[in-house]
């Protein structure tokens, strides 16, 4: 049986700077997004690491790692619970603003429906 070892510092390092970009309310540059991302996904590429703790904590290594693995990950790091619950929520806030009418509009005439 194989022994797989931890992640090494310089991957947890990408990984958080990866992470900063993604949470920058400043918009960043596209090449730099780009180099950062295949910098990881390059270290993701070594089979002897244990990567799971360091998807756990990283969303978007998480999504590198699906990218590069997924035959065989699928979506199984993607955060189903939060995304079924946003879908959810955003159903329910759209019918919301359906039913509302908006601000001094005149109400339906009972002609037109």
């Amino acid at each position: 049986m194989k022994t797989l070892h931890a992640p090494t510092r310089t991957a947890t390092v990408v990984a958080r700077l990866l992470e900063r970009l993604d949470a920058s309310r400043v918009p960043v540059d596209a090449h730099q997004y780009r180099i950062v991302a295949e910098r990881l996904a390059g270290l993701m590429l070594d089979p002897d690491v244990d990567w799971q703790p360091l998807l756990a904590q990283s969303p978007a290594a998480a999504t590198v790692y699906e990218n590069l693995h997924y035959a065989e990950a699928g979506l199984c790091h993607a955060p189903l619970d939060q995304a079924v619950a946003a879908e959810v929520a955003a159903r329910e806030a759209i019918e919301a603003a359906r039913r509302k009418p908006e601000p001094g509009a005149a109400a339906p005439d009972a002609a037109a429906i």
